[in-house]
């Protein structure tokens, strides 16, 4: 059973959001026009859902994790937060049945201005959550309230910033991969810029702000 640790509001978090990613790039806002023809797969529990290689215009396109949130983002939706076990085995469901290697979550290692807190701490068990959302996952080493794999790269449990530990990037981005390393269908940190495909959600607070903003535009 996957359980968050809400804790109200994440206000540093929350403010570094809209600040320039490690990157330098951007987190993009809403686009009107786009978010009222944003394309809907199927919908689960009262969210709409939309996965790449379901849409012909981006089948076969693999993005890095800002790319794909800012996708997404413009739509009124947002990478896909795994909330509930329900959730994360209907997604889990989509991409076997269309056999996808892997795709990106909005899940996230803590890494902005901020993340020093000390509930935080250490970052690599109380550092993740949804950045879609804004909600803490449960602590990493809380194996019955998650679904990180328990092998990978290296062989060790999911998180392991295997690539960082080989002299490469920080593995700072929650993925799920497809019996990639013959683990199963679960959860794997990786390093951000490693290009994917990608499942949008809904995102209320964005349907809100567009509602709020141009009353003339359905979405």
């Amino acid at each position: 059973m996957i359980a968050l640790m809400i804790l109200g509001t994440l206000v540093a978090l929350s403010s570094a959001q809209f600040q320039p990613q490690p990157s330098g790039r951007i987190l993009e806002s809403p686009v009107p026009a786009l978010c009222a023809q944003r394309t809907i797969h199927q919908r689960f529990n009262g969210k709409g859902y939309y996965f790449s290689w379901a849409d012909p215009r981006t089948s076969g396109q693999e993005l890095d994790w800002l790319t794909g949130r800012n996708f997404c983002r413009q739509r009124c939706m947002d990478l896909v937060s795994l909330e509930t076990s329900d959730e994360n085995e209907f997604i889990k469901s989509r991409i076997v049945q269309n056999k996808v290697k892997y795709i990106w979550t909005s899940g996230r290692l803590c890494d902005f201005k901020g993340c020093d807190r000390p509930d935080l701490q250490p970052l690599h068990i109380n550092g993740w959550f949804w950045t879609a959302e804004l909600q803490k996952l449960a602590p990493t080493n809380n194996r019955s309230q998650n679904d990180w794999s328990e092998s990978g790269g290296i062989g060790k449990p999911q998180p392991d910033n295997r690539e960082a530990i080989q002299g490469g990037a920080p593995e700072n981005c929650l993925a799920i991969l497809n019996q990639f390393y013959n683990d199963g269908v679960n959860w794997h940190d990786v390093a951000c810029h490693h290009k994917k495909p990608w499942v949008c959600e809904e995102n209320e607070s964005l349907l809100k702000h567009i509602r709020y903003n141009y009353p003339n535009i359905r979405v």
